[in-house]
């Protein structure tokens, strides 16, 4: 009994196992998340900030970046080099903006400067505006090609008094719509009228100048160019005289028509827009 009082008692351990750590994969998967949605949040912002032009310029880029053109809802950005479609997204993946501009307006110059190539070769060639060559005055201007038919002395645009284009003035007219037609550019006609003030006190050199301008419009859609090319038409009377010196000068009745670049068309919309803006449009 002695030698079993002196046996080591048995002692039986538990443990007890606790919930093990989760690691770091949550971490990773948030990262993941908050990447994906800067990008999307930088996606939106980018298509917030470019037109209709750059859109598909980016487009055309993802459509086909290889040497091949794609084809895309505008006409593409000018190719440079060897004729490869121009990447305007930079190494990093971010939209380089004033690069792409920067294309737009050389191509928009490119191609006012062209038209009015196309313009002085119509004049040398045509038939119908051939012998009126010295009443259609062509310049670049910070708006775009602008295009003048004066009035010379015993060779006037319309009837006196009246919105009446004459013959030669109408067949003029439709000759330059189905050429500007040729662009995607959009136009403003404007009528001008000399300093002598009208006879009819309801009826003004302003009323004149507007009703003109409007004439002229007519005839370029006749001729050819699309109506929803037109963007402005103005009547100014003779508040902007082409000869400053004789008021009443031949030259300074006349229609204007400013083929507008980009940059002029997107200041118009912008002015048209702040005029709306403006005003109270409440029917209350």
């Amino acid at each position: 009994m002695a030698a079993e009082d002196k046996k080591q008692p048995i002692v039986i351990k538990r443990v007890i196992k606790k919930a093990g750590h989760h690691g770091g994969a949550w971490k990773i998967a948030f990262a993941d998340f908050a990447v994906a949605m800067m990008a999307f949040f930088l996606l939106l912002w980018i298509l917030g900030m470019t037109d209709d032009r750059q859109k598909a310029a980016i487009s055309e880029y993802f459509q086909n970046p290889s040497a091949a053109m794609g084809i895309s809802p505008t006409p593409p950005y000018p190719t440079e080099g060897d004729g490869a479609s121009p990447s305007i997204i930079d190494f990093e993946g971010a939209i380089d903006m004033d690069r792409a501009e920067e294309m737009a307006r050389e191509q928009d110059e490119e191609r006012l400067e062209s038209l009015m190539e196309v313009l002085e070769e119509a004049l040398d060639k045509s038939q119908a505006l051939e012998p009126f060559k010295d009443q259609l005055l062509l310049d670049i201007t910070p708006e775009g090609l602008r295009i003048q038919i004066v009035d010379r002395e015993n060779r006037p645009m319309f009837d006196l008094g009246s919105d009446r284009l004459l013959n030669y003035s109408q067949a003029i007219l439709r000759e330059l719509g189905a050429i500007i037609n040729a662009v995607p550019n959009r136009v403003t006609i404007t009528g001008h009228t000399d300093a002598r003030p009208f006879p009819s006190a309801d009826y003004t050199n302003w009323e004149l100048s507007t009703d003109r301008a409007n004439a002229a419009r007519r005839a370029l859609v006749a001729g050819g160019m699309e109506s929803d090319k037109v963007g402005r038409v103005m009547g100014l009377g003779s508040t902007v005289l082409f000869n400053r010196d004789n008021p009443q000068d031949p030259i300074n009745r006349r229609i204007s028509i400013i083929v507008m670049n980009k940059e002029a068309e997107d200041a118009m919309y912008e002015t048209t827009a702040v005029e709306y803006d403006g005003g109270d449009t409440s029917p209350f």
